[in-house]
């Protein structure tokens, strides 16, 4: 566990890791409100990535040139994720905490259905081969035993009704923060981090042969123009599913759909290279 320093022991906090750590510690980060260096030392470092820190002599670099006031820091936005409560409207998102659980942070994406079963299989693989192509060498085994699954996407409004996005059988909906996840997979290449929007990608029942064939276009950004692929982006948004699916974000497990998404607006201060 991450010894955090207290408020006003520190002026920035330096995150040696990666996603996953990033993600575990998410909420002290928020409530210290102190700028963050990711120092990219993780299987998939696709936040650091995003931010455009190549490496740990980067992170370097980039500290010496904040410690010498020539960058400085950026406030970007979080993701959160709260478990519903049945029969609530989709904009009734709690802010802290609910009857229905804890609202959770993620920096870069959160997704259900097969992305999920693909989290927690490379999860178990040794550290070292995560981080050399963990997601698409676990693909093809979790695809093999996944069929598609019913996921509903509910976007309210701002007069209180809502409307239906996608609803049907879908392989994965991934809702991402940041554009990259899962080793550099461009599952959203349109997403930033600083819009106040979540990038929705939903891959429909397209097959699992055309599925496989798809893949490596997804690390190009290329799949949008696929058919079968719906792209959008919500602020806020309820995600419903014919049976309780599991929902990793950050490639780490959160909880169960049905699920409430929403935008945590600049809650991440970030020290990054004024190239990003």
């Amino acid at each position: 566990m991450l010894g955090l320093p207290a408020h006003g022991e520190a002026d920035a906090i330096v995150l040696f890791g990666g996603d996953g750590t990033l993600h575990r510690h998410l909420g002290p980060l928020v409530k210290l409100g102190l700028p963050v260096l990711v120092v990219p030392r993780g299987s998939g470092n696709d936040f650091a990535r995003a931010l455009k820190i190549r490496n740990a002599e980067h992170a370097l670099q980039i500290w010496q040139d904040f410690t010498a006031q020539e960058t400085g820091t950026k406030a970007i936005d979080l993701g959160t994720i709260t478990p519903s409560r049945p029969g609530s409207n989709p904009g009734e998102v709690p802010s802290v905490r609910s009857a229905a659980g804890v609202q959770h942070y993620f920096c870069c994406v959160a997704g259900v259905g097969l992305d999920a079963t693909v989290a927690h299989r490379a999860n178990r693989l040794p550290r070292w081969l995560r981080g050399h192509g963990g997601y698409a060498l676990t693909l093809p085994g979790a695809l093999l035993g996944f069929a598609p699954q019913i996921i509903k996407i509910i976007q309210p409004a701002h007069d209180g009704s809502s409307s239906v996005r996608h609803s049907g059988r879908a392989f994965l909906a991934a809702f991402a923060n940041a554009p990259v996840y899962g080793g550099g997979m461009r599952i959203a290449p349109r997403a930033q981090m600083d819009d106040g929007q979540l990038d929705v990608c939903v891959v429909g029942d397209v097959g699992k042969l055309k599925l496989l064939s798809m893949f490596p276009t997804v690390y190009a950004g290329r799949h949008l123009a696929i058919k079968g692929v719906e792209y959008f982006q919500v602020g806020c948004v309820r995600v419903e599913t014919g049976v309780p699916l599991d929902v990793y974000a950050d490639g780490e497990y959160v909880c169960q759909t049905p699920i409430d998404l929403k935008v945590a607006r600049g809650a991440l201060r970030v020290i990054c290279s004024t190239a990003s």
